[in-house]
């Protein structure tokens, strides 16, 4: 069974905990450790470059991913880009996750209109 790294600033849906279970035959969902999901959620944008600021990510990853582990990855443009390229050379597999996005809007009892926005989990797609 092949272990799911998140790289990710969100938790993870139960529909997604079941997908990744069910499509991807994954044994175990890991999560970065706090210090590391502080660097990846709070990359500075006045950085030129980030290469220096992911390295403990990249280490970690390094030291923690087997062969043809997936490796959840989104966030920051710049991150996402470099941490992909980095799972790939490490033999990981970087994947994301796709949504279907519904508009509804609800009628208020003073006449007003609310809309929401409604994301649902649809499948794990690689990079």
């Amino acid at each position: 069974m092949k272990n799911f790294f998140l790289l990710f600033s969100h938790t993870l849906t139960p529909d997604q905990v079941e997908d990744a279970k069910q499509s991807l035959g994954v044994s175990s969902i890991v999560s970065l450790p706090a210090d590391l999901q502080q660097l990846f959620s709070n990359v500075p944008p006045d950085l030129h470059s980030i290469e220096e600021y992911l390295l403990p990510i990249k280490k970690w990853l390094t030291d923690n991913v087997a062969q043809a582990d997936y490796v959840l990855i989104q966030g920051d443009f710049g991150a996402t880009y470099s941490l992909v390229s980095h799972a790939g050379q490490i033999g990981a597999v970087p994947i994301y996750a796709t949504t279907e996005r519904k508009s509804v809007e609800v009628m208020q009892p003073d006449g007003t209109v609310l809309t929401q926005r409604v994301f649902k989990h649809k499948i794990f797609r690689k990079y």
